[in-house]
């Protein structure tokens, strides 16, 4: 795989109203849907069109708008991939929140909702405006992270560095903020520096077969062949456990 064919790290990803902790493997976020009265003796409960006609409803009742309950409504549209739903969803919360810690989240959510359309001009301006609200909070983290991949995403390459090292000044527990560093400075060249953070993002629980991928990959830039190889190594037998898994799960 050439440079210019390598993917960036996975966006949006990252931290849908969620900061911090993840787990291995690391999942991007975690959506818990508010419930929905769903009668399981006449609906099947997977039936995701009954799902999305609820969420409709919900939505549609502007008269005393519950940002928070609208906020969920918006999580759920994501979980059924409904993401102009969610997008529109999470504006309205924007618009009608009084709290601006509520509103910034939900701007971050927007952004994360137009990158999983790959509108990504649409999600850079969301993620603006949430940092317009506060540059220092946990979500102003998250909200610089998925920018950087944003702006990557649209050949902003350079500004895409800058808002992957404002992220990690913001919150410096942020393992997803450390991998795009690594990313992002092992593609301009910079390949002990990626080393480090790679190295930083696993301390901080960040470790699966993509982010070993990628540190072998500055390892070998920078002529550890040796090392890089044992780092490949356990990369591929992490993604065949994975798949092990996956296929004892489907039995």
């Amino acid at each position: 795989m050439t440079d210019e064919e390598r993917e960036p790290p996975e966006a949006g990803s990252h931290t849908f109203s969620e900061g911090q902790g993840f787990d291995d493997p690391y999942e991007g976020f975690d959506l818990d849907p508010p419930e929905l009265s769903v009668d399981p003796g006449k609906v099947d409960p997977v039936d995701s069109r009954v799902v999305s006609d609820q969420l409709d409803r919900r939505q549609l009742a502007t008269e005393d708008v519950d940002a928070e309950e609208l906020l969920d409504v918006g999580l759920s549209y994501m979980q059924i991939n409904r993401h102009e739903q969610a997008a529109e969803t999470f504006e309205r919360v924007a618009r009608y929140a009084e709290d601006e810690r509520l509103s910034q989240e939900a701007w971050v959510n927007k952004g994360a909702a137009h990158g999983q359309l790959e509108e990504w001009d649409a999600a850079i301006g969301a993620y603006q405006e949430a940092l317009h609200i506060d540059d220092s909070s946990d979500h102003a983290a998250s909200a610089e992270t998925n920018l950087a991949y944003a702006m990557w995403e649209s050949g902003r390459t350079e500004q895409a560095l800058e808002h992957a090292e404002r992220a990690v000044e913001i919150d410096p527990r942020f393992p997803q903020a450390w991998y795009n560093r690594g990313f992002f400075l092992l593609e301009r060249g910079l390949a002990e520096d990626a080393v480090n953070a790679f190295d930083n993002a696993m301390r901080l629980g960040f470790r699966n077969a993509e982010i070993l991928e990628e540190k072998a990959r500055a390892l070998e830039e920078l002529g550890e062949d040796e090392q890089a190889e044992e780092v490949a190594a356990e990369a591929e037998e992490m993604r065949q456990r994975a798949e092990e898994e996956f296929v004892r799960q489907q039995r």
